[in-house]
C-alpha cells in the first residue's frame, strides 16, 4: 500500500521536474451517467450571465411586440415635453434614414433593435406633431367682453346650481372679433326652458383665454383645451336667450344633436328617479355627466381611493360587458337544445360588444371611455375568434390604436393610470395561473366537495377582490402621485367594502334599468342603484375622515421616469429579466427621498404667492386665495395648513414675521426659514423700498420694468409671469449664491401657448378699464 502511494507521488513529481519527459497516461473513461464537470464561476457572475438569454426568451414570447406601444408612447410623450416646437421635415427625414438603417442592418444582432427602437420613438413624436397640426385650435389671446351668438353643443348642470354650456360660435358683436374661437365653454345662472343641443343661443359673455398650469408641472388647462377644441372659457354676464341660427348641415350634426338630447334626457330621468347626490353619481356612471356631483363627495371619493367609479373607464365597460354576457348565457341555459347547438359564448360576446358600443355613445364618448371601449372591443373580438381575451398582447393592440388616434393622451393621467392598472392585473393573473398550473401538475389540488367548493369559491372571490385592489392600487399610485400629488393609504379597505356594491349591485342594476326603460320599469332598478351608491358614499366619507395622509408632495421628473421604466420592465417581462427593475426602482426611490421642494410658488397672474414656513405651513399674501390653486399648492408642497396674511393699518410699517405675510400699503413681506426676505408688491412704487434687502420680489404690475437695477434680488413682474406662466423658486441658504427657478411655459411657444403673447399683461399694458359713462 505504501509502495503504491510512493509510486503515485513520484510519477506526479516527475511531470514537473526539468528534463523529464514521461508520456502522459490516457485519461480514464468517464461513466455515461456521470454529469459533465464545468468550471465553477461565482454565483453573482452566473446570475447576471443569464440575463441575455432571459431577454431573448422574452423577445421570443412576444416581448418585442409589447415594446411597440411603449416606444411609440415614449416618443409622443417626448414630443409634448419638448421646450420648443420641432419642425416636421427633420422628423420625417430622420424617420426615413432610420428605416434605411434598420433594413440594411437586419442581419446584424444588436443594431436592428437599437435603430428600430429609435425609429419607433421618432414615429411617436411624428404622430404627436400630426395631431397638433390636425387640432389647430384657435385660442383667445386676451380677455374680452362681447355679445356672442352660437349653437349649443352640450348643457351640463353643476353642483353650484349654475349651468355649463359648450357653444359653437356663429357671430360676435360689440366688439366684433376678427379671430373668434370656434368653440367656447361658458357658465350661466339659467337658460331658456327646453333649450337643447343644436338650438341657437345669444348673450353678453366674458371670454377668457384658457389658463396655464398653476405651478410648473401641474395640469395645463391650455393644453387640454387646445386638443379638445375649446378656444375660450368664461361666463355669461346676463342670462342668455334663444337666437335664430342657421342649422348645421354637416353629415354628423343631426345624429350628434339627437344623441346629446337623448343623453340629457336620460340624465334628467335618472336624477328624477334617484334624487340628491346619489342621482348625480348615478348620472355620472351611466351618461358621464359629472358636473353636478357636490365637491365634498368628490373629495371623499378622492381621499378614499374610490374616485375611479365616477370616470367611465375600463371598470364600467368591463362590468357592463360582464353583466350582458352573464344575462345572455343564463338566458341561453334555459333552452338546452339551443345552447348545445350554437356557440353561446360567442353570441354573448357579440351582444356585450353591441351594448358596450351603445354605452360608449350614451356616455358622451369621452377619451377615457373611448380608450376603455377599444381595450374591451379587442378582448371581446378575441373571444369571437376563439382567442384568449385577457392577454398583454390585446392590451398592447389597444394601446397602439389609442396612441395612433390620440397621442396627446399618453401624457395624461387617465391613459397612464388605466393602462398601468390593466397591465399589472394581467401580469399578476398570468403569474397566478402559472403557479396554479404547476400546483395541479404536482398533484396538490384539494379534494372536491360541495361545502369545500362553496367555501373555496367565497374565499377565492374575496381574495381576488383584495388582490385586484392591491395590485391596481399599487400600479396607479406612482402616476397618481406624479399628476395629483395624492396617495390613498386606505384605498384597500375602501375598495374591499365598496366595490362589491358597485360590481354586484350598482352596475348590474344600471344595465337592467336601461333594458327596462322602454317599458317604464326602470325606476325600481334605479332606486336599487341609488341605495348602493348611497352606501358607497357613506363608506367613502368614513374612510376619508380616517385617512392619515393625502398629499405626498412633488415628485422629481428623474424619479418618475426611473420608476416608470422599472414598472414597465417588471410588468412586461416573464423571465428573470424583470429583476432589472429592482435597481431602477431603488435609484428612483432614492431620488424621491432626496428631493427638495420649492421654497416659493407664484401664480401666473402675479397676484398670489405661497411660501413654505418652518412649521410645515404655506403662507400666502392674500386673505382669500383661489381655492383650486391652494388645493394644488398645498398638495405639491406637502403643507399642513394655509396661513393667511396679517394686514396692518395704512400708516403702520410691515412687521417682519417668519410664519405669515405682513402687508401694508400694497407691500407684503415675509422671512422664509432660510432667512431670505420675500416681498410681494402691488406696483413698482411699493417695491422700491425693498430692492436692496429682499431676495425675491413679485410685482403685480405689467408696466413695471427695470425695477431694481444693480440689485441681487430676483424680480418677477406681471409681464414676466404672463409671458412664461407660474413660477417655482428654490432659494439657497442665507449667504449662498444663486437661486433656482422654473416657469411653467417655455419660449418659443408651443402651439397651445402661442395665444399668451397677445394678452395685455404680456404686452406690458395695464388692465383695460372702461371710461366712465362709455356705452357698452
Amino acid at each position: 500500500m505504501g509502495d503504491d502511494k510512493a509510486a503515485v507521488a513520484d510519477s506526479e513529481r516527475g511531470l514537473f521536474l526539468p528534463g523529464t519527459a514521461r508520456p502522459l497516461a490516457p485519461p480514464a473513461p468517464v461513466p455515461a451517467d456521470m454529469p459533465e464537470q464545468r468550471p465553477q464561476v461565482p454565483a453573482f457572475i452566473a446570475f447576471w450571465r443569464g440575463f441575455p438569454a432571459a431577454i431573448s426568451r422574452d423577445a421570443a414570447r412576444g416581448g418585442t411586440f409589447l415594446c411597440l406601444p411603449v416606444l411609440l408612447g415614449a416618443g409622443a410623450a417626448a414630443y409634448f415635453a419638448l421646450p420648443w416646437e420641432p419642425e416636421a421635415l427633420p422628423l420625417v427625414l430622420s424617420l426615413c434614414l432610420l428605416l434605411v438603417v434598420t433594413f440594411l442592418s437586419r442581419d446584424r444582432r444588436i443594431l436592428p433593435f437599437i435603430s428600430g427602437a429609435i425609429l419607433l420613438i421618432l414615429a411617436g413624436a411624428l404622430l404627436g406633431k400630426l395631431e397638433t397640426w390636425r387640432a389647430s385650435t384657435s385660442m383667445m389671446g386676451s380677455d374680452v367682453t362681447t355679445r356672442i351668438t352660437g349653437r349649443l353643443v352640450s348643457l351640463e348642470h353643476q353642483a353650484s346650481g349654475r349651468l355649463r354650456l359648450t357653444i359653437d360660435i356663429v357671430a360676435t358683436e360689440r366688439p366684433q372679433l376678427r379671430y373668434p374661437p370656434a368653440r367656447v365653454r361658458l357658465s350661466a345662472r339659467s337658460v331658456p326652458e327646453g333649450l337643447a343641443a343644436g338650438d341657437g343661443i345669444s348673450g353678453l359673455a366674458s371670454l377668457m383665454s384658457p389658463s396655464g398650469p398653476v405651478r410648473p408641472g401641474a395640469y395645463d388647462f391650455s393644453f387640454s383645451s387646445y386638443f379638445n377644441g375649446i378656444g375660450a372659457v368664461g361666463f355669461f354676464l346676463s342670462n342668455p336667450e334663444r337666437a335664430a341660427v342657421v342649422a348645421d348641415d354637416g353629415l354628423t350634426a343631426g345624429p350628434a344633436r339627437w344623441l346629446q338630447a337623448a343623453r340629457e334626457g336620460l340624465a334628467a330621468r335618472i336624477r328624477h328617479a334617484v334624487p340628491g347626490a346619489e342621482g348625480q353619481v348615478a348620472a355620472a356612471m351611466i351618461v358621464g355627466m359629472r358636473a353636478g356631483i357636490p365637491e365634498p363627495i368628490n373629495e371623499w371619493l378622492r381621499r378614499s381611493g374610490l374616485a375611479h367609479i365616477l370616470a367611465i373607464s375600463g371598470l364600467h365597460m368591463a362590468l357592463v360587458a360582464a353583466t350582458v354576457m352573464a344575462m345572455a348565457r343564463a338566458g341561453a341555459a334555459l333552452f338546452p337544445q339551443f345552447s348545445q347547438r350554437v356557440p353561446v359564448k360567442k353570441y354573448a360576446a357579440g351582444a356585450a360588444l353591441a351594448f358596450c358600443t351603445l354605452y360608449l355613445f350614451f356616455s358622451g364618448s369621452a377619451v377615457a371611455a373611448q380608450r376603455s371601449y377599444i381595450m374591451l372591443a379587442v378582448m371581446l373580438a378575441a373571444l369571437l375568434f376563439d382567442r384568449a381575451a385577457i392577454t398583454m398582447r390585446n392590451l398592447a393592440i389597444a394601446a397602439l390604436i389609442i396612441i395612433i388616434i390620440s397621442p396627446h393622451e399618453v401624457v395624461g393621467p387617465s391613459f397612464q393610470m388605466s393602462f398601468a392598472a390593466t397591465a399589472a392585473l394581467i401580469a399578476a393573473y398570468a403569474g397566478w395561473t402559472d403557479w396554479r398550473m404547476g400546483r395541479r401538475e404536482r398533484g396538490r389540488v384539494p379534494p372536491a366537495g360541495l361545502a369545500r367548493n362553496l367555501l373555496r369559491t367565497v374565499l377565492v372571490f374575496a381574495a381576488g377582490l383584495a388582490a385586484t385592489s392591491v395590485i391596481a392600487g399599487l400600479a396607479t399610485t406612482l402616476f397618481g402621485a406624479w399628476h395629483f400629488q395624492r396617495a390613498s393609504p386606505l384605498a384597500l379597505p375602501a375598495n374591499l367594502a365598496a366595490m362589491p356594491l358597485v360590481s354586484l349591485v350598482a352596475m348590474p342594476a344600471a344595465v337592467l334599468a336601461i333594458f327596462a326603460m322602454p317599458f317604464g320599469l326602470d325606476g325600481f332598478f334605479l332606486s336599487i342603484m341609488g341605495r348602493a351608491i348611497a352606501a358607497v358614499i357613506a363608506i367613502a366619507e368614513w374612510i376619508s375622515d380616517r385617512s392619515p395622509i393625502d398629499a405626498v408632495g412633488l415628485m422629481p421628473l428623474p424619479a418618475f421616469l426611473l420608476l416608470t421604466v422599472a414598472f414597465v420592465v417588471a410588468v412586461l417581462s416573464t423571465t428573470r429579466a424583470r429583476l432589472l427593475a429592482a435597481p431602477l426602482a431603488i435609484v428612483g426611490f432614492g431620488l424621491l427621498v432626496a428631493r427638495e421642494l420649492p421654497a416659493v410658488l407664484i401664480s401666473e397672474d402675479g397676484r398670489l404667492m405661497g411660501v413654505r414656513t418652518a412649521d410645515g405651513g404655506l403662507a400666502v399674501n392674500r386673505a382669500r386665495p383661489n381655492g383650486f390653486t391652494m388645493d394644488d399648492w398645498t398638495r405639491a408642497l406637502n403643507a399642513k395648513m394655509v396661513v393667511k396674511p396679517l394686514v396692518a393699518g395704512k400708516t403702520a410699517a410691515p412687521e417682519m414675521k417668519s410664519r405669515q405675510f405682513s402687508c401694508v400699503n400694497g407691500l407684503c413681506l415675509i422671512d422664509n426659514p432660510a432667512g431670505h426676505l420675500i416681498a410681494h408688491a402691488e406696483n413698482a412704487a411699493a417695491a422700491k423700498p425693498v430692492c436692496e434687502t429682499a431676495s425675491l420680489i413679485v410685482v403685480d404690475d405689467a408696466t413695471a420694468s427695470n425695477l431694481c437695477p444693480g440689485s441681487k434680488a430676483l424680480v418677477f413682474t406681471k409681464r414676466d409671469l404672463a409671458l412664461r406662466g407660474s413660477a417655482a423658486v428654490w432659494l439657497a441658504g442665507l449667504g449662498e449664491a444663486g437661486a433656482e427657478l422654473a416657469q411653467a411655459i417655455s419660449q418659443p411657444y408651443r402651439p397651445w401657448h402661442t395665444q399668451r403673447q397677445y394678452s395685455r399683461a404680456a404686452r406690458g399694458l395695464p388692465p383695460y378699464r372702461r371710461k366712465t359713462g362709455q356705452d357698452q
